[in-house]
């Protein structure tokens, strides 16, 4: 049986992937606020008013950001989860991209697809990944070769995708066995007991 690099894995590392590239994004935003001096702005002061208020949203959409950071990498959004995220976007296109590049990632994953189907979908990915370089970076494991090895159980109906409960199923036995095998000398159960 072909080894199967396990789709799970694959998505985490692309989830890791945005959320690092929106806390650049959070970065760029806290450095881009305006300085403003110390105190309460003059109410004759218009200028300074103003930038108070510049100052005051970004570190809103800041925060909205960080707060709401699931609604970029969740698989299924809510039509009120939806609109929150488009609010939260407002002003940033690039970032309603990361969230389009994950719905992409996830139907590359999809069942009900076959596996030609899906590397058909990773090709148009690919290219339409290489088109915004500011993505490029953040998810360079698209243009990983263990891609398209990930898909292979798309195809097979008695291959699903691996869980975190299977294998860890797996490591609870691997240890057990370890422990029902390992024999222990009469010094090491004397040093136990001493």
């Amino acid at each position: 049986m072909p080894h199967q690099i396990c789709p799970l894995h694959v998505i985490k590392e692309l989830t890791k992937g945005v959320l690092k590239a929106l806390a650049k994004e959070r970065e760029r935003l806290a450095t881009s606020k305006p300085k403003l001096k110390r105190g309460r702005p003059s109410s004759k002061d218009k200028k300074t008013r103003r930038l108070v208020r510049k100052s005051t949203s970004m570190q809103q959409k800041i925060s909205d950001l960080f707060q709401e950071r699931f609604l970029f990498v969740k698989r299924r959004l809510s039509g009120s989860q939806r609109k929150r995220l488009v609010h939260i976007t407002r002003g940033l296109p690039h970032l309603r991209k990361l969230r389009d590049l994950m719905d992409h990632i996830y139907a590359l994953f999809d069942r009900r697809c076959r596996t030609q189907t899906a590397l058909g979908k990773l090709k148009k990915l690919r290219s339409w990944v290489k088109r915004f370089t500011w993505i490029g970076e953040t998810v360079k494991k698209v243009f990983s070769p263990t891609r398209e090895k990930a898909l292979t159980f798309l195809d097979d109906k008695l291959f699903p995708a691996t869980s975190n409960a299977v294998e860890r199923g797996n490591r609870r036995h691997r240890k057990m066995q370890k422990s029902v095998y390992r024999v222990r000398s009469k010094a090491c159960l004397e040093g136990r007991i001493a």
